[in-house]
């Protein structure tokens, strides 16, 4: 008779030689050094989930405080057996800005209507997480491929472009700000290493922001920072919370980005996977689980919508260290930082125009990384199914081509998804038979010419 696996590992204490030898999932380092690759972890995600937040206008210091429960949660749902932090995600950015309306500046006035879609894409992503527990990713392999899930990920990006280039077309100035920090985090991103490199996105801000503050406070340039708030400000206090308001049409465009969670978050699973050498398909549900409860939880008093970090996993990648129990110093630390409307408020007095460069760089390196994804799995250009995916699919994103059910609208994203992942069914099977006809007739023309 085969026992019931137990929910956790037996975690047990690291033994080996942290300088040649991996720890892994289900081992422990002393606290000490728990709670400084915690720091880490918490550092890498920071610039990325504090900028998401930003651009769609939500509480930096509230997702920053979700966040840290939120992996915490992530932990003890997945049993410890996924590695992962869990940020906000960048997937929300398109459909909550056409939810909204929002401009791009100060706090979003319509955030209710985006924290239903919210609430409701944490659900529908928990019920696959449930599903795919019961029976398994190989139906998700197969419905989102390469060729789909490199698609999805490249339409992020292209559909918020417009939104990027609007944000930094102010006046002259901010132009010119706005490249100054692409510069920042372009020369960080190449000129430096190890754990400075991991951090591109948070310390290119911080350069840029210096650099502002010189032009516009000391040299008279632009508009000066204001620092206000951050003097009015206390050092520790709960964040804002806000509350949702459901409205069929919001849902209707944010809930569909459930599938592009799927896609991404399936993505860095098998990353894990190939770092670890552990075999993570069976977990996988449950990370799905988790991350939906953690979205839905998060959207209920205001954060943004969540998913596992690549930069976290970029983490690992170089410290090797794969053991779960890290991230919950990591969370720890982040639920510290996030109570403290000090660091809000210096958070807030960020030129948009720094914001607009840093999120130019952000939503190319989302299409980018969906390049990437058909070149890691050799995706063949040659099949006339696979350029049609992906052509139509990309100009669709982009053009944020929108389709309307009733009264309900897709968004561009929302239809693009759909459009890759219905395109993929009907015309790789189409290929399919196409290409058995074609075998079965050149066997007969060759047994005809042989006899």
């Amino acid at each position: 008779m085969q026992t019931k696996e137990p929910w956790f590992p037996k975690f047990k204490p690291y033994t080996g030689n942290l300088d040649t030898t991996p720890v892994q999932i289900d081992e422990y380092l002393p606290a000490g050094k728990s709670l400084v690759l915690g720091l880490q972890h918490a550092f890498a995600m920071f610039g990325a989930t504090v900028l998401a937040p930003l651009l769609m206008g939500f509480d930096p210091n509230l997702t920053i405080f979700i966040t840290g429960i939120g992996t915490i949660l992530f932990f003890l749902i997945t049993g410890g057996r996924l590695p992962s932090y869990l940020g906000s995600s960048f997937a929300f950015i398109g459909a909550v800005v056409a939810v909204t309306g929002y401009t791009g500046v100060g706090a979003n006035p319509n955030i209710a209507l985006a924290l239903g879609g919210t609430i409701v894409c944490g659900i529908v992503y928990a019920l696959i997480g449930l599903l795919v527990i019961k029976t398994g990713t190989a139906w998700i392999e197969k419905l989102m491929p390469p060729i789909v899930t490199g698609v999805i990920v490249m339409i992020i990006g292209l559909n918020l472009a417009p939104v990027a280039i609007k944000s930094v077309s102010a006046n002259n100035f901010d132009s010119w700000m706005a490249l100054l920090t692409i510069i920042c985090i372009s020369v960080i991103a190449v000129f430096t290493r190890g754990m400075v490199r991991r951090l591109l996105l948070l310390l290119g801000l911080v350069s840029s922001y210096a650099l502002y503050f010189i032009i516009a406070n000391v040299m008279g340039f632009g508009t000066p920072i204001d620092f206000t708030k951050v003097g009015e400000a206390t050092w520790f206090g709960l964040p804002t919370f806000h509350s949702p308001t459901f409205d069929l049409n919001a849902i209707m465009l944010i809930a569909p980005v459930a599938i592009i969670l799927v896609a991404e978050n399936l993505g860095h699973f098998k990353a894990v996977s190939a770092m670890t050498g552990k075999n993570l398909s069976p977990y996988m549900g449950r990370g799905f689980l988790a991350d939906g409860v953690c979205t839905t939880l998060s959207a209920s008093v205001g954060g943004t919508g969540m998913t596992t970090y690549a930069e976290n996993i970029g983490v690992m990648a170089v410290t090797k260290v794969y053991s779960t129990t890290v991230f919950v110093f990591a969370g720890v630390f982040a639920i510290l930082l996030g109570l403290s409307p000090k660091f809000g408020a210096v958070i807030s007095t960020i030129p948009v125009a720094l914001l607009g460069g840093a999120s130019i760089v952000v939503f190319g390196l989302i299409t980018v990384a969906g390049a990437k994804i058909w070149v890691d799995n050799k995706v063949d250009f040659t099949k006339n199914s696979t350029l049609i995916i992906g052509a139509v699919c990309l100009i669709m994103g982009t053009g944020n081509y929108s389709l309307h059910i009733g009264s309900f609208d897709l968004g561009g994203i929302g239809t693009a998804t759909l459009a890759a992942i219905l395109l993929n069914l009907f015309l790789s099977r189409g290929e399919e038979k196409t290409a058995d006809m074609t075998t079965a007739v050149e066997s007969s023309e060759t047994k005809i010419a042989h006899s």
